[in-house]
């Protein structure tokens, strides 16, 4: 077993670090509080080819292998997790379109998004279906050779500058099972009856849009069926939630390293009694719980994502590694606000973002509910072995 890094992915972590030191963190606090969109970020993640993480070299991507892309949003969710999430939605859509998208579709689409001229995110989750997939509303009706679309997502990240959106449709309401009637559309975001009819108030992940879309009798073209197939959309949105929930436990395990050096970094100078409050058990217990949790959950991050180069299915893997690292994330945020006392509530100290930021984590890509589930059935089918 080798629980290093390697050479090349060293690297490549310095010089994300390097990035957010010097071009997020300055600035993630003062414009999170303004509601600055980050543009010159953006900008930066495209020139470094970010956008283009999981998409083959062939389309002009990295196609960065899964310990490198875990990398990515631990550093980057240092810095401000909002920043994380702009690229999360890209790259697992882009992810979904080359392992299950059409040459036509590829060739088209992957080298636009993976340079970041084209932006994507995906529209999955409803007002009345989150957690249930299946239980969708958004309708596909074919007319000739296009699909007339009806419906609303919610919860879309890049809503507002997206160029095409994945978009999970029902192409055949009375399918039995519900999913044998789920299909995937490439929905061009210019299309006529394609809004974004608001912007939703969050507690935290500010930086990036949180949107609810409108498809009002969309016409899209049967060529931008996602593979070409109906029926498969449930299984094409699945496949790219495994890879998804690496990214959330990676983006929790950034948060949680935050937690801990503001933390660290707060308790050598802050005195209390004639001394340096690092000096108190009680603090010393804080520390040394948070820290070992953290590289726990970095453990566990960086091996599903392993376990994901090797090919293997990684739900259960992924499952536990977000579930696990969301927790901690939640965890750390709080013992740092309590580090920090009342200056932890303060908006001129870091943590009380990282403690808006973290409860997100047990959310996204699947709740720690539906996660525990996840894992519990691949142990009971014998899929998930630990050894």
């Amino acid at each position: 077993m080798d629980f290093e890094l390697d050479e090349q992915q060293m690297d490549f972590r310095r010089a994300l670090r390097d990035f957010v030191d010097r071009e997020i963190i300055p600035v993630a606090s003062e414009w999170e509080r303004s509601g600055r969109y980050p543009t010159e970020i953006v900008e930066h993640l495209k020139t470094m080819g970010l956008f283009g993480m999981t998409t083959p070299e062939e389309y002009g991507g990295l196609n960065l292998d899964m310990v490198s892309f875990a990398l990515v949003y631990e550093e980057i969710a240092r810095g401000w997790m909002g920043i994380a999430g702009i690229l999360g939605s890209h790259n697992l859509s882009c992810w979904m379109i080359s392992h299950h998208g059409s040459d036509e579709q590829k060739d088209r689409l992957l080298p636009l998004l993976a340079s970041g001229e084209f932006r994507t995110g995906i529209g999955l989750t409803e007002p009345g279906a989150g957690t249930d997939l299946q239980g969708i509303a958004t309708t596909a009706r074919l007319e000739g050779d296009c699909y007339v679309v009806n419906g609303t997502k919610t919860w879309i990240t890049n809503a507002r500058h997206a160029d095409v959106l994945p978009v999970l449709v029902k192409t055949d309401v009375s399918a039995v099972p519900r999913h044998r009637g789920m299909s995937v559309l490439l929905i061009d975001c210019k299309s006529d009856g394609f809004s974004v009819s608001k912007d939703l108030g969050k507690l935290g992940y500010k930086g990036t849009e949180s949107c609810e879309v409108v498809l009002d009798n969309v016409i899209v073209p049967q060529t931008d069926l996602l593979g070409g197939v109906e029926g498969k959309g449930m299984q094409q949105v699945l496949s790219g939630l495994e890879i998804g929930r690496i990214n959330i436990a990676a983006r929790s395990v950034g948060i949680a390293q935050a937690a801990l050096d503001a933390s660290l970094a707060y308790a050598k100078q802050r005195t209390a009694f004639g001394q340096a409050i690092t000096e108190f058990q009680a603090i010393q217990l804080k520390l040394a719980d948070m820290a070992t949790e953290l590289q726990a959950a970095r453990l566990m991050t960086y091996w599903a994502a392993s376990m994901a180069d090797g090919g293997a299915r990684v739900d259960m893997q992924s499952g536990m590694a977000k579930y696990f690292a969301s927790e901690v994330a939640i965890k750390a945020s709080l013992e740092a606000m309590r580090i920090h006392g009342g200056y932890g509530y303060s908006t001129e100290y870091v943590v009380e973002r990282l403690y808006r930021d973290a409860p997100l984590m047990s959310i996204g890509e699947g709740t720690n509910d539906i996660m525990r589930t996840v894992i519990a059935k691949a142990l009971v089918a014998g899929t998930g072995v630990i050894t």
